[in-house]
């Protein structure tokens, strides 16, 4: 690589702005650590005018990212579009093809394409870098794939999801309720002001779930159908019965290798007050491996937003340009395998449920009759009742069952007119 380094930035959202300005500052310090001088030849988006954090150069400015590969000799790209195909997916493509090495936060295109990337990466003897794909500020790819790279590890499981973790902490710590703490999360800009979806409904914790099964237990990207739930229907009366009995929520991505078969999951569960995970809050994450011969290993920090975010990328800039050409998995792609997938119908977990009921005789013996039809014993009962409304709330936490007979057994709720909504679950951790 010349002692001059090109780089090009594609997206300049919160954190493509927030890493051009990082670059501009910190172009000395980057020299001292690597004896490589940066310079930032082009950068791209949608709209050249808008009124962005960080003042931009207009000379080096872009409308169509793909003009870039013509015009100006690159080195290196960052990918910040965010998308999970389309531009973002054509970009990096070209630079890999183009011998650029690539560096992105960008985890819906890794946890969809990851694999063909890599090959690409490969072929060309090119990095293609994503630590800031998953969890943010912290290291935890780079610990897998060099700290951890002769351990066997059988487990890795957290808190992945900052935006997520913050409005379960914020509804148990304010009292408010889901829709006023996501507003809160969006003013704050822990969550996106237009469309949190993917960041509320799983989608995100669940790609990061994927990469991170890919490189503990190097194999391809897992395309099998998986429990995925978010933080949606969870209620201010979930929080507050579970904080009373000693639990919290929490949004847990969960990857293990059971019996020679992959599980993966993303779906919120309670776990103890006493537990390390159970006192991960605010925007923080927190990824726990589990292997041989180290134990458990655990890494926590901030997860979302642009400098912790930054700081992932920068770590990766200075990891090309100090010479390391990585396999992006850790291994060479031809040696990463496909793993049967574990069957998600023997899931086992106890249960928390949560029914909305008419105040009448004989329902609480109705649902326990149908809980132990398939099987299902109960540890606990709470009974909250509503006189005035002629209403109850019945909370019951059942022993372990597995995952087919919990599904089963609740559709037998759906249409009771003394059950005045479907049932809300939530598993039980550990």
């Amino acid at each position: 690589m010349n002692k001059i380094v090109n780089i090009a930035i594609i997206g300049l959202g919160q954190i493509g702005i927030y890493l051009y300005n990082e670059l501009n500052i910190k172009k000395k310090d980057i020299e001292i650590k690597t004896g490589k001088k940066i310079k930032i030849v082009a950068i791209s988006a949608k709209n050249r005018n808008k009124k962005r954090r960080f003042p931009i150069s207009k000379k080096i400015f872009y409308r169509n990212p793909l003009q870039i590969f013509s015009k100006e000799k690159i080195d290196i790209l960052f990918e910040c579009i965010g998308l999970p195909d389309g531009i973002s997916k054509k970009v990096v493509e070209t630079a890999l093809k183009n011998k650029i090495h690539v560096i992105t936060p960008n985890k819906a295109l890794l946890a969809k394409h990851g694999d063909v990337l890599a090959s690409l990466a490969e072929k060309n003897k090119v990095n293609l870098e994503f630590e800031a794909s998953v969890a943010g500020g912290i290291p935890i790819l780079k610990t897998i794939k060099e700290g951890l790279a002769t351990n066997k590890i059988n487990k890795v499981y957290g808190i992945l999801n900052g935006t997520t973790n913050y409005i379960l902490s914020e509804m148990e710590n304010s009292n408010e309720n889901f829709d006023k703490v996501l507003q809160k999360a969006q003013k704050l800009g822990y969550a996106e002001p237009g469309n949190p979806k993917l960041d509320l409904n799983g989608f995100d914790a669940f790609a990061k779930i994927r990469i991170l099964s890919a490189l503990s237990f190097n194999t391809k990207i897992s395309k099998n159908k998986c429990i995925m739930e978010g933080i949606e229907n969870i209620k201010l009366t979930d929080i507050k019965i579970a904080s009373q009995l000693g639990l919290r929520v929490k949004l847990l991505g969960i990857s293990e290798v059971i019996n020679g078969q992959l599980f993966e999951t993303v779906h919120p569960c309670l776990v103890s007050k006493k537990t390390y995970i159970g006192n991960v809050n605010g925007v923080m994450n927190a990824v726990i491996t589990e292997g041989k011969p180290v134990g458990q290993s655990v890494l926590q920090g901030e997860g979302a937003g642009p400098g912790p975010t930054s700081s992932s990328l920068l770590s990766d800039l200075l990891s090309i340009l100090r010479g390391n050409i990585k396999y992006p998995f850790g291994i060479s792609n031809s040696k990463r395998k496909f793993i049967k997938p574990f069957n998600n119908n023997n899931y086992t977990n106890s249960l928390y449920l949560r029914f909305d009921v008419r105040d009448k005789q004989g329902v609480l013996s109705l649902i326990t009759n149908r809980l132990a039809k398939y099987k299902i014993s109960v540890k606990r009962i709470i009974q909250t009742p509503d006189k005035k409304n002629k209403k109850a709330t019945i909370v019951i936490i059942t022993h372990k069952t597995t995952e087919i007979n919990a599904r089963n057994c609740l559709t037998l709720f759906k249409k009771n007119r003394n059950i005045l909504k479907f049932p809300t679950l939530i598993r039980l951790y550990n």
